[in-house]
């Protein structure tokens, strides 16, 4: 098994277009740099995924959102300042800011203030948000420990990074910003 790796090694991983898992609030998930076309190719491989679905970008505070935020109108600040940092991941319209990975086929780029200490110290050590996405092959169960990531993914991760989960019963709740319909409960 891959050895866990300290908040450097990952670090370094991210910045040199690598793909890491990390424990998140409620299961392991696999980040990279968000603006990586070879990383986010990656990570798509990696999971399987259909590229039209897009992905979650998580941060440390709503002020490393501001690039993706700074033609939002004022009064739709409110609900993101209410509900961050936590579990709680919204759909905002892109401003032209998200990659075509990120955003998929969607005119809108989900977002999320993480709590999860782990995660915000990666984002803040980074220096901007981070793609975060659950650990599994597409239409597979999510991994719960390292030893999972290391048996679905072996040497396609960059990092393993030590540390624990959240404890979260759920991943995020999905909403629209603009009409706050719940997408994922």
């Amino acid at each position: 098994m891959k050895p866990a790796v300290d908040l450097e090694v990952a670090i370094h991983a991210l910045h040199a277009g690598g793909v890491i898992a990390c424990p998140t609030e409620a299961v392991w998930g696999l980040s990279c740099d968000p603006d990586n076309d070879e990383a986010l190719t990656r990570l798509m491989r990696m999971k399987e995924r259909d590229p039209s679905k897009g992905i979650i970008l998580v941060a440390a505070s709503i002020q490393q959102f501001q690039p993706w935020l700074n033609q939002l109108p004022l009064e739709l600040h409110a609900p993101l300042a209410a509900s961050w940092p936590g579990p709680n991941t919204w759909l905002v319209p892109d401003n032209g800011r998200s990659h075509a990975l990120v955003r998929g086929a969607h005119q809108r780029v989900a977002l999320r203030v993480t709590d999860h200490p782990l995660m915000k110290a990666l984002c803040e050590a980074f220096g901007g948000p981070l793609v975060s996405t659950s650990a599994n092959r597409a239409g597979e169960a999510p991994a719960m420990n390292d030893e999972e990531v290391a048996t679905i993914f072996g040497q396609e991760v960059a990092a393993i990074v030590a540390g624990e989960l959240g404890g979260n019963p759920r991943p995020s709740t999905i909403r629209d910003l603009a009409s706050g319909q719940v997408m994922r409960a």
